[in-house]
């Protein structure tokens, strides 16, 4: 029989971190019931919520903020239009993310057939999100931003099912429960398409792992 300290606590950390998100997708779900109903200001105040997390997710997904907007755009109108048959039996965020998914797909494929934006322009768009570097020196500061370019290029190199994935388990910190059921995978599967992803990652970032 197990004795109490074989059993892995829980920090007050971890226990607060949960209560946050069951509050989050509670709060979630009563929106979108109320946006079932045609409620608008309920449907504002997710999109308000939510629209950083879709835009961030997009960006990344199709290596630049060019577009970003726009697909994050036809996500939430794809929410309000599938509202009437929404039923709160995921994660609200499972369900968001799955268009988000639906949709960033069918643009990745739109752009391999007709590419339409030049690696010029990839490159200035990969730096649609940068931290603060006001504290560093020059020389960091561009060591920093050169690292950031070359993750986005890595991570844009993937094939789109692992770049969705890391991208959501490192960006949005989501579980992998919820990632698995995003991209209809088990947890197993989607286990082992990051392990695949990361070494990938490893091999593109390794002259900067060397330094």
């Amino acid at each position: 029989m197990s004795s109490p300290a074989d059993i892995p606590s829980v920090s007050d950390e971890e226990r607060v971190a949960d209560r946050e998100k069951r509050e989050s997708n509670d709060r979630d779900v009563r929106l979108m019931l109320l946006v079932k109903e045609g409620d608008i200001p309920a449907f504002e105040e997710l999109v308000e919520v939510h629209q950083g997390p879709v835009i961030g997710t997009v960006a990344k997904m199709l290596g630049g903020a060019s577009d970003a907007e726009d697909i994050a755009q036809q996500v939430f109108i794809r929410v309000w239009k599938s509202a009437s048959r929404y039923e709160p039996t995921a994660k609200f965020t499972t369900w968001l993310f799955t268009i988000t998914r639906n949709l960033v797909f069918n643009e990745t494929r739109r752009r391999q057939r007709k590419p339409t934006v030049s690696a010029d322009e990839r490159e200035e768009d990969s730096q649609w999100t940068t931290e603060d570097h006001d504290t560093a020196s020059p020389d960091q500061d561009a060591l920093n931003r050169e690292l950031e370019r070359a993750i986005d290029r890595a991570i844009e190199a993937l094939p789109e099912k692992q770049r969705i994935a890391i991208i959501l388990r490192r960006y949005e910190e989501m579980p992998y429960d919820e990632i698995s059921k995003i991209l209809s995978i088990s947890i197993p599967a989607l286990k082992s398409l990051l392990f695949r992803a990361r070494g990938q990652l490893k091999e593109s970032l390794q002259v900067y792992l060397d330094e």
